[in-house]
């Protein structure tokens, strides 16, 4: 596949666009969870903290993490064969694993929350929500810098 500059130009931006909006998520809803953690089962603290999840992760964060995604592999695919092995981009690949496995968490730890069954302390979430911010630092320096690349 072939894009035209500007078609490439066009959704590299609107895949910027969309992972800050995803990041924004990944950052917010554990930082949530840390609240949400210490008001107690029932409350209407803990209900609203519900209705504020939920609506962060189906309204926003599914959508913006479908979008990085698929424009993501659209601009790989874009970049032909030569740029598939390049260790920059493989490093990015696993970190942008490590944030889907960061949403999937975060998705059952919701799940969870929901159905009054959270298990985790507010520390256990204060340091997952590091988690996708070091993974958010290692892809941008990978590619900016682009290391071996």
């Amino acid at each position: 596949m072939e894009l035209s500059a500007t078609a490439y130009l066009v959704i590299k931006a609107i895949h910027v666009v969309a992972v800050i909006s995803w990041m924004a998520g990944l950052l917010y809803l554990p930082r949530l969870f840390v609240y949400h953690a210490s008001a107690p089962v029932g409350s209407e603290t803990s209900e609203t903290f519900k209705v504020m999840e939920r609506k962060l992760l189906r309204a926003i964060m599914n959508p913006a993490m479908v979008v990085s995604v698929v424009l993501g592999l659209v601009m790989i695919a874009d970049l032909g064969i030569s740029m598939v092995g390049t260790w920059w981009l493989g490093g990015k690949m696993v970190c942008v694993i490590g944030l889907l496995m960061s949403h999937v968490a975060m998705a059952k730890w919701r799940r969870a929350f929901a159905e009054d069954r959270n298990t985790h302390d507010h520390k256990y979430f204060r340091y997952m929500n590091e988690v996708p911010t070091l993974l958010m630092v290692i892809i941008v320096v990978l590619v900016i810098v682009k290391p071996g690349g």
